[in-house]
């Protein structure tokens, strides 16, 4: 993939602290999708963009929010692809495979505490947050979409993350992975970065710690 555009900086109100929102799936860790895809596509005869649907179609009104359990969904799914209930415990297993971590994005994180206000913000089924509990430490806060009952790109999330960093959308920086979310963050007044590769993305965040102040006490 091709270097990270920069982040424009927004035209939003300022004054509040300054802040970093990030996603979590495609950006800080590896995204399982394609090879699940292949793998049932071949298997089940259908094509890949058949199983990402299955998998997904409707999700973000539904299991993404918060409004239907993460079992009731995955019934969906298996009734969607004609599955038994072990071939179904096999896929959710392939989703779910131990994530990889992209370390170096997360301890750029980690090295703004005290300076900036962090969040990962991510679009995220019920119970996610057990399975990401090795990494959250990393921001101050995690708001999960399930969690708050509205997803990306709305911008309710955008705002309710805002409010509970205590940061105004001009003092802000949001990375995600998908350009429909990041024009949303800027739709607001954000700057926003369109992740595609890590050093582009560490680039951006470079840029974002070189002016803020130094941490109290360094």
């Amino acid at each position: 993939m091709g270097a990270g555009r920069r982040a424009v900086s927004g035209g939003g109100r300022t004054g509040g602290r300054p802040a970093l929102l990030m996603d979590l799936g495609g950006v800080v860790v590896a995204d399982k999708l394609p090879a699940a895809a292949a793998k049932w596509a071949a298997r089940l005869g259908i094509t890949e963009r058949d199983v990402v649907t299955a998998v997904y179609a409707g999700n973000d009104t539904e299991v993404l929010i918060g409004r239907m359990s993460g079992p009731q969904w995955w019934s969906v799914v298996r009734e969607r692809l004609g599955l038994d209930e072990d071939a179904v415990a096999e896929l959710r297993a392939d989703l779910a495979a131990r994530p990889v971590w992209d370390q170096a994005l997360l301890d750029a994180v980690a090295a703004l505490r005290g300076r900036a206000a962090t969040a990962f913000v991510s679009n995220a089924w019920p119970d996610a947050r057990p399975q990401l509990s090795e990494v959250l430490p990393a921001a101050d806060e995690a708001v999960l979409s399930c969690e708050v009952g509205f997803a990306k790109p709305d911008p309710r999330i955008y705002t309710y993350t805002l409010e509970l960093l205590g940061a105004a959308p001009g003092d802000a920086l949001f990375v995600d992975d998908v350009p429909e979310n990041v024009a949303a963050a800027r739709a607001l007044g954000m700057a926003g970065h369109v992740h595609t590769d890590s050093a582009g993305t560490l680039a951006v965040l470079e840029t974002f710690a070189a002016r803020l102040p130094r941490a109290t006490g360094s």
